[in-house]
């Protein structure tokens, strides 16, 4: 993990927590079933005026014809029954309505970062 420490963001601590969650496990799935990578770093800090999130992986990254449809309600790679295809659907709801936006980069076999960006708020 990698934060700074004069970030302040106001936001739904539970539903923050429930995007950062899925974005773990997604990243430790990739990992364990291609069997590349060993690596997620969490990484926080303030750019412009927003706080940003990035979680990054070194595994085996998303397809190309795959990256444009992972925000899409019910979409998923994974097999039957070990995925509903709603966890960043789900995320990107809750991004969008803290007022934030998120993005992925990804390239096939070096990894992937998901990037959430935040409004920034002044320490009082």
């Amino acid at each position: 993990m990698d934060v700074s420490d004069d970030i302040v963001a106001s936001l739904d601590k539970s539903q923050m927590e429930r995007v950062l969650l899925n974005l773990v496990t997604n990243s430790i799935h990739a990992l364990r079933d291609s069997k590349r990578g060993d690596r997620i770093l969490l990484k926080v800090y303030k750019e412009n005026n927003s706080v940003v999130i990035e979680v990054s992986d070194n595994g085996p990254g998303i397809p190309g014809n795959v990256i444009q449809k992972i925000f899409e309600p019910f979409f998923t790679t994974k097999g039957f029954g070990k995925g509903t295809g709603l966890g960043l659907s789900i995320c990107y709801n809750i991004v969008r309505a803290h007022g934030g936006n998120i993005s992925v980069k990804s390239k096939e076999g070096e990894g992937t970062t998901f990037m959430i960006e935040l409004p920034y708020q002044e320490l009082q």
